[in-house]
């Protein structure tokens, strides 16, 4: 990977918030682009992300299409059509249902697919959330194995492993308020805006409905380095990668083992594509001293390219 070391990564549901794609709406290339993408999701992302409030982009049928757009809109914006920009990357990966928006950076899925899948991926998931009164709080601190046996004793399980010492937690409501009144020492338990332990068995029925969308879409090997959740490794089949991305549904997101392999691959620079800013603050924490653009606007995209074009240089 000589010659090579900014990677860009895409977020996770619960980086959205009200009107955070109005900046990117006032610009007619990329209006357009958002409402091909909502046209593909059937899921009316320029209203979403202008003018719904935090409860309704909160739902997970909306969330997760909206900040999937988000993400390949920034990233369209960032590459601005260039191949020698886009062939300069170290790779490409996304946390959680950001892995969606990778696959279709890496040239695995067609933008039209990626937003097909996460349009089922999101209703999927709100239905199997609605069973149970369900959620997530992230926990900060403490100790990771003193943590894991609390969640044992309380009937919750790790979610996701983001490096930096947080862990996301996810299960029964009462159990995450017991774990928050109660925390491990050190630690600190903060609810986090999402409707449903999702990365948990509680999602099985999400796995099934998702890898039945995904059975028959044509999935083309990555042309960028992609990592996936699973254990932070790239992967260099595309019908592989899909498999996982359908698997990790239900199974714990190991942000940490991928950030690990950043380092390992001498990345020394990161772009976090729209809506940013969970994944360059987990970046600070987890790679400390690499350089980072957080693309929250269209004013956040030259800072972009000119970190890709100076290969992490700052």
């Amino acid at each position: 990977m000589e010659g090579v070391s900014v990677v860009v990564v895409a977020p996770g549901q619960g980086s959205q918030t009200p009107g955070f794609l109005e900046p990117w709406i006032a610009v007619p290339a990329f209006a357009e682009h958002l409402e091909a993408l909502s046209a593909a999701a059937g899921v009316d992302l320029v209203t979403h992300g202008t003018v719904s409030d935090a409860d309704a982009i909160r739902d997970t049928a909306i969330a997760q299409p909206l900040i999937v757009a988000a993400s390949l809109v920034a990233l369209g914006g960032v590459l601005d059509g260039s191949a020698t920009r886009r062939a300069a990357l170290a790779g490409i990966a996304g946390h959680s249902v950001g892995e969606l928006a990778a696959a279709a950076g890496a040239g695995i899925l067609s933008e039209h697919d990626a937003m097909r899948l996460v349009a089922v991926r999101g209703a999927a998931m709100a239905e199997a959330a609605s069973k149970t009164a369900t959620g997530m709080s992230a926990v900060i601190g403490g100790d990771q194995d003193e943590l894991l046996a609390k969640l044992g004793e309380l009937g919750l399980s790790p979610a996701n492993f983001n490096g930096g010492g947080q862990i996301v937690v996810a299960g029964e409501l009462p159990a995450l308020a017991q774990l928050a009144a109660e925390p491990p020492a050190g630690a600190r338990v903060i609810p986090l805006q999402v409707a449903g332990a999702f990365h948990t068995p509680w999602m099985g029925s999400a796995v099934d409905e998702l890898r039945a969308a995904a059975t028959g879409v044509e999935a083309h090997d990555p042309t960028l380095t992609i990592w996936t959740n699973k254990t932070g490794e790239p992967v260099a089949s595309g019908s592989a990668f899909v498999d996982l991305l359908v698997g990790q549904v239900a199974s714990p997101v190991r942000w940490d083992l991928t950030m690990e392999s950043f380092a390992a691959a001498g990345v020394t620079g990161l772009v976090e594509l729209a809506p940013a800013g969970a994944l360059v603050g987990l970046a600070k924490r987890g790679l400390k001293g690499l350089p980072t653009v957080a693309v929250k606007t269209p004013d956040d995209l030259d800072a972009a390219r000119a970190l890709i074009d100076n290969d992490g240089a700052v």
